[in-house]
């Protein structure tokens, strides 16, 4: 804790120096480390899958009859709302509205062309389904593992027990990792925390006329920030579970709003196109660096986002391991992986795909919003549909729980963290924890705004991708071991070997028997030559 203050007071009394600081260090993680961001996500991707397909699917996240702890209503909620809702109302219209008035550098693709709106639904499914997700299930799979099939507590440094040994996972290496995941999740949260102050600070100004600066920023963070202290207080089954039903509740209501009163053909049409685009490029865009293309670019979208989806994966991957008791690793990883992905694609099909149809067709004018700031893309998109400040009302109250949800559950986590892995911390450390989020959201703002947000989260990313590919060997070490997992001979990972060591097995027993025969046909042969004899 004293570390995050002393950063915190650094930016805060030393504004210019570290400005200086985190400008410099950026470009040099973007030069010198921008494949290993690519790359890891990669890896995570793939190992859920085969996890998820192998025979490890079996494995109880408990004993092998425990049953769930929540509904699968409200484990999809509380896991959706803590994965990423402030950043679906964020960029949910933003980011393929900006795609689509300028593509990304080197797509060769016209400016609001009908390849730029396919383009820009396909990098934003590429960047808020499946990879993140991955990220967020080999942490979670990896704690829920630990906790509640092993027993060690909820600490990230229970899961590298397989690699290092209990002694030193209690020492200092185990410390120093359950310190890199307490730095990734304040400013991974503090980023999420400061995008919704943006967005409701600008919704204001749009619809009630209230300065967008950055004194009402610091209200909108004081203010929410008194709403998360009382959900704290009403703890994880009251507090959280029901904000987070709430939020998809009306996430859902204003995304059926959009889809019937906007262009509702177009919509249709854009879903099954925007996903086979982006399943037919995932391989290439999963792929690419700064090698052939712009940096700058990589480093503001997808670099930024697997940074920021790496330092929010010791808080949502803890978070939906405490909510995932009982599930099997098949059933988590499927969850994980494919319901959230679902909404995501359909959440941006509607608020996109309406936002690129209202701006090609001429409806609206909607790229000077975004000239005005991503936070103002939505609110500019429902302005240009009916009761456009009814919902631009409802899009604001979203933000505002969800700000509350994601603080809360950063803070319990936090709490967690330090509290020795305890599934229910002190209420006040809670409380403390979310606060200084809070603060560090705040000073960020005053600092340098979106473009600082997204400097910190990507510099306090970089050493935590080491930490995730460990963790995914410790996970893969240890789930080998594992009787629940059943035989190893029908280990999906195994089949390629199984059916080389079949294959093998059946030419030497041809071979074998060809021989057998040869050799009684000899040996009658000579019987036969001496009975002639």
């Amino acid at each position: 804790m004293a570390a995050v203050v002393a950063v915190v007071a650094w930016a805060a009394l030393g504004k210019d120096s570290f400005a200086d600081a985190s400008d410099t260090a950026l470009g040099w993680v973007l030069d010198n480390f921008a494949w290993m961001f690519v790359v890891a996500a990669d890896v995570f991707l793939v190992l859920c899958v085969l996890i998820a397909l192998s025979r490890f699917g079996r494995i109880r996240l408990g004993a092998d009859d425990s049953e769930p702890e929540f509904t699968n209503l409200a484990w999809i909620a509380m896991m959706f709302s803590a994965g990423m809702g402030i950043g679906l109302m964020f960029y949910g219209v933003g980011e393929p509205l900006q795609h689509f008035l300028d593509p990304p550098p080197g797509s060769g693709v016209q400016p609001q062309s009908g390849g730029a709106a396919l383009l820009a639904m396909e990098y934003s499914f590429f960047h808020w389904t499946l990879t993140p997700w991955a990220i967020y299930g080999i942490a979670g799979l990896a704690l829920a593992y630990a906790g509640f099939r092993k027993g060690r507590g909820n600490l990230l440094s229970a899961a590298f027990v397989p690699l290092m040994g209990e002694r030193r996972a209690r020492s200092w290496p185990g410390k120093a990792i359950d310190l890199l995941a307490v730095f990734a999740t304040v400013f991974g949260t503090a980023t999420s925390l400061g995008l919704g102050a943006l967005q409701v600070a600008k919704g204001l100004n749009i619809t009630t006329g209230v300065e967008d600066s950055t004194a009402t920023e610091l209200v909108i963070i004081v203010s929410l920030s008194a709403a998360f202290v009382l959900s704290a207080f009403s703890g994880l089954h009251k507090g959280v579970k029901w904000l987070s039903t709430v939020n998809i509740v009306l996430a859902a209501c204003l995304m059926v709003f959009v889809f019937l009163l906007g262009p509702t053909v177009y919509v249709l049409d854009t879903i099954p196109a925007s996903l086979g685009g982006y399943l037919h490029q995932l391989l290439p865009l999963a792929t690419r660096t700064g090698a052939f293309s712009d940096r700058t670019w990589l480093g503001a979208w997808t670099i930024f986002y697997w940074a920021w989806w790496l330092s929010w994966a010791p808080f949502v991957g803890t978070f939906i391991a405490r909510i995932s008791h009982g599930r099997t690793v098949r059933e988590f990883l499927i969850g994980v992986l494919l319901v959230p992905s679902g909404a995501t694609v359909l959440w941006f099909c509607v608020m996109g795909g309406t936002a690129i149809r209202l701006q090609s067709t001429g409806q609206e004018d909607l790229a000077g919003a975004v000239a005005d700031g991503v936070e103002a893309s939505l609110f500019a998109m429902l302005d240009g549909l009916p009761i456009g400040t009814v919902t631009s009302y409802i899009a604001m109250l979203l933000v505002m729980t969800y700000f509350v949800t994601s603080a809360d559950s950063a803070s319990l986590v936090m709490g967690s963290l330090t509290s020795h892995g305890s599934l229910h911390p002190p209420t006040w450390l809670v409380v403390t924890w979310g606060v200084l989020m809070a603060c560090v959201a705040a000073v960020l703002l005053v600092v340098g705004g979106l473009d600082s947000l997204q400097t910190a989260t990507i510099l306090v990313a970089l050493p935590f991708v080491l930490v995730m590919l460990a963790l995914c060997w410790a996970l893969l070490k240890e789930l080998r071991e594992d009787p629940g997992a059943g035989p190893a001979r029908h280990h999906a990972l195994h089949g390629v070997r199984d059916a080389v060591r079949a294959m093998v097995g059946e030419a030497i027993t041809e071979q074998g028997a060809a021989r057998h025969h040869r050799l009684r046909r000899a040996a009658r042969s000579r019987t036969s030559g001496d009975g002639e004899e």
